[in-house]
């Protein structure tokens, strides 16, 4: 007798972007319906107000505690008793054959987690050379099949077995700075999971006008700087990596603002925008060292 075929849900955190998620539950079930994938919409919102737009078309449910992490937790709880489950964000479109492309990387790799690529838009008409060249919105690719030693969970499938074997949560603690999905990953893979790298999978993250700002990127790359050591020093512990992230932020600080000068000096956006982006998160890392958060999504969407 054939083997079933493995259950999938498609967990889509959300939090008061009503527009985005109509289109997206709208791609969202062409590729679902197929193989039988379900479609969980978890809200954040404790007014509930995606309910209108994706019951009827999804699984909904809220989740009033605040942050990523308590969301992501709630679709795992959610998705408990199926296979696998597979995140994307709601400000993401899907291209064709993305879900198939990710099942089949779990399917031949057999792998804990699989990470899809995940690919920035910008609005018409945009034009900024500074944030353009300075790579804010370019994210690290690998090879088809290669082992990462960290995902992000815009376009993740996590294997639920591995997940509850290994005991793995979102830290809650983490819900409003960011970097919650790092350290899950982090975490899957120092407990012997595996995270393949899919680079036919693929998403377009459509980047909203208000993050295309000097003053948006540069936080954010702040905030990931933070989130980094953080995440090591749970990882890997002691006073060492403490140690090491002060003196590398540091470094950051010192070659960022050299870069940042000659590009200032030769008006060069590349190397100001590059330079300022080291900084930045040469100074997130030296805070997270020195045990400072950022709460980057405590007054603002959870994008």
């Amino acid at each position: 007798m054939a083997a079933a075929e493995p259950t999938l849900v498609i967990a889509v955190p959300t939090f008061h972007r009503l527009a985005l998620l109509d289109a997206l539950l709208d791609a969202l079930r062409a590729q679902a319906d197929p193989v039988g994938a379900e479609i969980l919409v978890v809200d954040n919102d404790p007014a509930g107000s995606a309910r209108e737009v994706a019951v009827g078309r999804a699984r909904y449910v809220v989740e009033p505690a605040r942050g990523l992490a308590a969301v992501r937790n709630r679709a795992l709880a959610e998705a408990a008793g199926a296979d696998a489950v597979v995140f994307i964000d709601d400000d993401e479109t899907p291209a064709p054959g993305w879900l198939d492309a990710l099942v089949a990387a779990w399917r031949s790799h057999g792998a804990e987690a699989v990470s899809g690529r995940v690919l920035s838009r910008f609005p018409d008409g945009f034009d900024d050379p500074w944030i353009e060249q300075g790579g804010f919105f370019v994210r690290v690719q690998f090879p088809p099949g290669a082992h990462q030693p960290v995902a992000a969970t815009n376009n993740l499938l996590l294997d639920l077995h591995a997940v509850r074997r290994f005991g793995l949560q979102f830290d809650e603690r983490m819900g409003l700075s960011g970097g919650e999905d790092i350290l899950f990953t982090s975490l899957l893979v120092k407990a012997g999971g595996r995270i393949v790298s899919a680079p036919d999978s693929v998403v377009f993250d459509d980047v909203a006008p208000e993050r295309l700002t000097h003053p948006w990127v540069l936080r954010r790359a702040y905030r990931v700087g933070i989130s980094t050591v953080v995440t090591r020093t749970v990882v890997h512990g002691g006073l060492a990596v403490r140690l090491r992230g002060l003196a590398g932020g540091a470094a950051r600080v010192v070659v960022g603002g050299a870069r940042w000068l000659l590009g200032w000096v030769t008006r060069a956006p590349r190397h100001a925008a590059r330079g300022a982006r080291a900084v930045a998160r040469g100074a997130g890392m030296m805070a997270g060292a020195l045990g400072l958060t950022y709460r980057e999504y405590a007054l603002r969407d959870h994008g």
